[in-house]
């Protein structure tokens, strides 16, 4: 009977199926109640809501709920007496293991290798949290275009309170970030604080508080980031931007003539990366410039060229020698007819 009982009612007395619970109401309003009636619901003869009349074997009579309520009680202190001692066994067992390591480790906050940020709030927190503890040095990498006035306003604090601490920074932008009025007076307004440099193309967006702590993005709208504290990545980055930064050109100076007549500096990078064979979207993204300009220079350097197709395009940028660096001291002339000659 208890197996029966168990199969098709599996719950116990403080929950009661819908059918136990009008026959075991029934019956503690009655008082007792024929066997006949709860033979649908063997789980009230199981859990002992009901038992045998002793006066008449074909009646039951129900326990009285506070027995009952007496019972259940008893037994949830025993399951919370046996979960108690479940948990000061644990404790007791990872306390020794703990002890095995290091008695002082930083916590998971504040020196963590990897920290994944998620959500801007977040991202903004820790990077206030970075700009406090910064003493010494910050070093940005700031992709794409010209910079929107917006942004240079919501990281003004930071650099302004970097500033009154004596902290010196270095921020790298692409050539096209040279136009921005914005960028301009932001320079302007924080002296000699900052230095800043440019170059055709930079790496992802990356910011160096010290050389201790870095920010990169994790995701394509910069929803996430990572915070790295491991200080084999961080000595990686830092040495990274130390590349770029030689490499790059100071803002205060113009950039360098190409050496050919009739292509400007831009239209020499987008030379150089149609010669590596990318598609119009990606050289806009890497020199942080719309398709639309991208485009256009195209067409400027097309016809500066001679070129009436993109094949034809490929092939007079090899033949001036667009699709690399040059020594500023090569100057390509471009006759109307023939081959180009360097002089």
């Amino acid at each position: 009977m208890a197996g029966h009982g168990t199969e098709e009612h599996p719950h116990g007395a403080d929950r009661l199926c819908d059918a136990g619970d009008r026959v075991y109401s029934r019956a503690v309003r009655r008082g007792r109640l024929p066997r006949r009636d709860a033979e649908p619901v063997p789980c009230l003869l199981d859990l002992a809501l009901l038992h045998p009349d002793p006066d008449d074997m074909d009646w039951l009579v129900p326990t009285s709920p506070q027995e009952v309520m007496t019972r259940l009680l008893r037994g949830v202190h025993d399951e919370v007496s046996a979960s108690q001692r479940r948990v000061g066994s644990a404790v007791a067992a990872f306390e020794w293991y703990a002890a095995l390591g290091p008695t002082e480790r930083p916590g998971a906050g504040e020196g963590a290798a990897i920290r994944v940020l998620d959500g801007l709030a977040r991202i903004q927190a820790a990077m206030d949290e970075a700009t406090e503890a910064c003493t010494r040095e910050v070093l940005t990498v700031q992709p794409g275009g010209i910079r929107p006035e917006h942004e240079l306003t919501e990281g003004l604090h930071r650099a302004l309170a970097l500033r009154a601490r004596g902290v010196r920074m270095k921020d790298l932008y692409t050539h096209v970030a040279r136009h921005g009025h914005g960028l301009l007076n932001y320079l302007e307004l924080m002296g000699d604080a900052v230095e800043a440099r440019s170059l055709d193309e930079v790496i992802d967006r990356l910011i160096l508080f010290d050389r201790t702590v870095a920010f990169i993005p994790a995701n394509a709208d910069r929803t996430l980031a990572l915070e790295l504290r491991h200080p084999a990545l961080v000595g990686y980055l830092a040495t990274t931007f130390d590349r770029l930064w030689r490499l790059a050109i100071p803002l205060t100076a113009p950039l360098p003539d190409t050496g050919i007549e009739g292509i400007s500096h831009r239209e020499q990078s987008i030379a150089a990366l149609l010669a590596e064979g990318h598609q119009d979207a990606v050289i806009a993204e890497r020199l942080g410039i719309s398709v639309r300009t991208c485009r256009a220079h195209i067409a400027r350097l097309s016809e500066t060229l001679g070129a009436a197709s993109r094949t034809q395009l490929g092939v007079r940028i090899a033949q001036v020698g667009l699709e690399g660096p040059r020594d500023p001291a090569d100057r390509v002339s471009l006759p109307d007819q023939g081959s180009p000659t360097v002089r």
